[in-house]
């Protein structure tokens, strides 16, 4: 079965950090540039980081540019997405996503999406 899973979301206080996991099962995740997207309660969904299939390259959103790191290990099959100083804006379902093109702001076709894992930034 062809899928993208997320790990890593929980519960943190303001001013903590997660690290989020998308693990690939069926397919090489080196073959797509991997999106990273949430969605809040409400709200649209938003791209949050994107990496190109070798890491040359990486978008990162203005409210999260600084405190977000995406980087990837073709090796184990994983992007991460390492987010330190979390605020309580950023809470909500994290998903990851992979697709064979690029564009600007995440914006390109991808063709495997996860399920997500719930990030809540709370005191």
């Amino acid at each position: 079965q062809l899928q993208l899973v997320e790990s890593g979301g929980g519960l943190v206080r303001p001013g903590g950090s997660l690290r989020l996991s998308c693990s690939a099962s069926g397919f090489t995740l080196d073959y797509y540039a991997i999106g990273w997207f949430r969605q809040a309660p409400g709200k649209e969904r938003e791209g949050v980081s994107c990496i190109t299939r070798r890491g040359g390259s990486t978008y990162y959103a203005d409210s999260v540019k600084g405190r977000f790191t995406i980087s990837r290990d073709n090796a184990k099959n994983t992007v991460y997405l390492q987010m330190n100083s979390l605020k309580p804006e950023d809470t909500a379902v994290y998903y990851c996503a992979a697709g064979t093109g690029w564009g600007p702001r995440c914006v390109f076709d991808y063709n495997y999406w996860g399920q997500g894992t719930q990030v809540t930034v709370s005191s």
